[in-house]
């Protein structure tokens, strides 16, 4: 069995950080919760706007909420009426202090996320498009974005087929092994047809400097 670590997770604190920010001793459970509700809200409510991730930072009384997005102008509306249905929308469904500051922030290269990449992925395997052109015009969409190298991997029933199988696609380099490197990696399911294909990204991006 191979001993595999989410590249994220084994850059914390060196090049990524935590997208939850906050400490609690007694309410742990309860924000943690409250944490997970308000993500997946956004997550799927935005996903029009290509969302990204959410940071989430909390302090006493209050907390800001940070999405990150392809298309800001869809969510902000006109005069930022957008926004103030979605924090409204928002309280209502999660249960959340009024005292809330949402932000959007832009996505500059949506062809550098690896959550858009695997998502847009999804969605094209949903159609039916064939997964062989599927990969390679998205790796090369990677790579004229400006990434270093790109690997993507499809895993299940893929085309349809009895037996479930892998395919992968990888150009450039992607270290996963050296911590120095900026490795983004995402992970989605595409519910076609024939069941679940497991779609996993990775990107690198360069080195720090």
């Amino acid at each position: 069995m191979g001993q595999k670590v989410n590249p994220h997770i084994l850059r914390l604190g060196t090049l990524y950080n935590w997208n939850s920010r906050w400490f609690s001793e007694k309410n742990y459970k309860r924000t943690l919760l409250e944490d997970y509700k308000i993500r997946s809200f956004l997550m799927e409510n935005l996903k029009h706007a290509g969302v990204a991730k959410v940071d989430i930072e909390r302090s006493i009384n209050s907390i800001k909420i940070i999405a990150y997005v392809s298309r800001p102008g869809i969510v902000i509306g006109r005069s930022g009426t957008g926004l103030d249905d979605l924090k409204k929308l928002l309280i209502l469904k999660t249960n959340t202090p009024p005292k809330m500051d949402i932000r959007i922030e832009p996505v500059k290269e949506p062809n550098l996320d690896a959550y858009l990449v695997a998502r847009n992925i999804a969605d094209s395997l949903n159609r039916r498009l064939p997964y062989k052109r599927i990969l390679g015009q998205t790796s090369s969409r990677v790579m004229d974005a400006g990434a270093n190298g790109v690997r993507i991997l499809l895993s299940g029933r893929i085309a349809g087929a009895e037996i479930g199988r892998r395919e992968k696609i990888q150009l450039g380099t992607v270290p996963l092994s050296t911590i120095r490197a900026k490795i983004d990696f995402a992970s989605f399911p595409a519910l076609t047809k024939k069941g679940y294909i497991g779609i996993k990204v990775w990107i690198n991006k360069g080195e720090r400097k």
